[in-house]
């Protein structure tokens, strides 16, 4: 997990990686943007920016497993979350 916090446009941007034995690599990203009105808080935009990443990261692990299924069924496939 990779957390970057941007002061002069008020963002905090993460990114989370999963590297795995195989050839799967698979990225999440998330980012969190702070109101000129918000208090100065920082935790807060990480968490947010985190949760959006691997948010992000758990939708791309679903659709590579849904692809690995058909790949070896060879029949469309709906992973539910």
């Amino acid at each position: 997990m990779y957390v970057d916090e941007h002061d002069d446009d008020r963002t905090t941007h993460a990114e989370a990686r999963l590297h795995t034995n195989d050839k799967t690599h698979l990225i999440g990203r998330g980012v969190a943007h702070r109101s000129p009105e918000d208090t100065e808080i920082p935790e807060v935009g990480d968490e947010l920016a985190v949760a959006r990443a691997l948010s992000d990261l758990a939708h791309k692990l679903l659709h590579a497993a849904a692809s690995d299924i058909e790949a070896v069924t060879h029949r469309p496939v709906h992973v539910h979350r």
